[in-house]
């Protein structure tokens, strides 16, 4: 057993002299064991430059005059970490500077930001054209009007702000796309239009449907497909048909999201475009131009037919004037009627011949009626 004891003993002895228990030392090479004398009592080893255990503090073994080393406690771990005596704050963050009586500013920063929080959300400055829908736990509780309102803090009660009164504008196609519709004729017209509506009960607007403004365009677009279809082309394109159509999809769209109750009112529908499609445009647009050439001379016709027949008529009336005279007297009237028509006719002859006893053969009548303005100057003059 004593084998066993010396080198229990030499292992302890290596540990606290801070050298390996495995030999080293000024005395390796030597034949005598320097862990035991002659006696057989185990005796301290010299100092020894060789490794040593980290984990213990200094012993024999550090020379030079440097302290001895020691493990470093609990409180120097949290020491460094949350600063001492000059250093900073909580994660080398710099502290906060102190009041005069020597407490801590951070109470009164953070109820500085609850008062303003509150403040925030708790006071509501609703415009002139807005309405504010106020939710509790975001069930709907009440609508606000406009002015300065008053609720509780979020997140018990939230208010949700809408302007009611400005118009909202649905274009229908958005941008340049192309809308075809089918018309009572068979007929295709590319439809552009825009709706008109604003919110007529903000509590059904905001909690009746999902997504009102999109409901408002697939209402708009039902509507007007179902206008065009009662019409023929010709109406859809222009005049008073359009016109109507317009009426009939308000009415329609009105009375479709008064039955979804979506709170919206339709204010109006204008048509800016209904045009044939692009592929067929050149086509429709020489038949457009050869019916308004058909419908330009028939215009003509039923002119000139009008004139003819006012002329006749005139001519009619004059006629029963004179008849009325002529059986009154006849003679006279024949006679009358033979000498206005002997004029009519004679004055646009160059030259008259006449045969019957007493009178001249030939009547220059145009030169007569010249010289006639020429003789009028000179009796005036006498």
């Amino acid at each position: 057993m004593k084998p066993i004891s010396d080198a229990i003993a030499r292992v302890r002895l290596a540990m606290a002299g801070g050298r390996s228990p495995w030999g080293g030392g000024n005395n390796e090479g030597s034949g005598d064991e320097p862990g035991s004398d002659d006696a057989g009592e185990p005796k301290p080893a010299p100092p020894s430059p060789g490794p040593r255990n980290p984990w213990l503090p200094g012993g024999g073994g550090n020379t030079g005059g440097e302290p001895p080393r020691r493990s470093a406690s609990i409180e120097d771990i949290f020491r460094g970490r949350t600063g001492g005596p000059g250093r900073g704050g909580p994660g080398g963050f710099p502290r906060l500077p102190q009041r005069p009586d020597g407490r801590s500013w951070l109470p009164l920063i953070i109820g500085g930001i609850v008062l303003i929080w509150l403040a925030l959300s708790t006071t509501h400055m609703i415009g002139p054209k807005e309405q504010g829908i106020v939710s509790t736990f975001g069930k709907y509780s009440r609508t606000i009007q406009s002015g300065i309102s008053v609720t509780l803090p979020w997140p018990i009660e939230s208010v949700d702000i809408v302007d009611v009164t400005s118009i909202k504008r649905n274009s229908i196609p958005e941008g340049d796309s192309e809308k075809l519709m089918l018309t009572s004729d068979q007929n295709l017209v590319d439809i552009s239009y825009l709706v008109r509506w604003n919110i007529k009960d903000l509590k059904l607007y905001s909690f009746q449907l999902a997504n009102p403004d999109k409901t408002v365009t697939e209402v708009a677009e039902a509507a007007m497909r179902a206008s065009i279809a009662e019409v023929p082309l010709t109406e859809a394109m222009g005049g008073t048909g359009r016109a109507l159509i317009e009426q009939n999809v308000r009415e329609r769209m009105q009375a479709v999201l008064d039955a979804y109750r979506s709170g919206v009112l339709i204010q109006g529908v204008e048509i800016k475009k209904a045009d044939p499609p692009q592929k067929v445009i050149e086509a429709f647009q020489k038949v457009t131009v050869a019916q308004q050439d058909a419908q330009r001379e028939i215009s003509n016709a039923q002119a000139w037919a009008q004139q003819v027949t006012a002329q006749a008529q005139g001519a009619a009336a004059e006629f029963n004037k004179v008849y009325g005279q002529y059986k009154l007297a006849p003679d006279v009237t024949r006679r009358r009627l033979y000498y206005e028509t002997m004029e009519r006719v004679l004055s646009n002859n160059d030259k008259v011949i006449v045969a019957a006893p007493g009178v001249t053969s030939y009547l220059p009548l145009p030169e007569l009626a010249k010289k006639k303005p020429a003789a009028a100057p000179e009796a005036g003059s006498q």
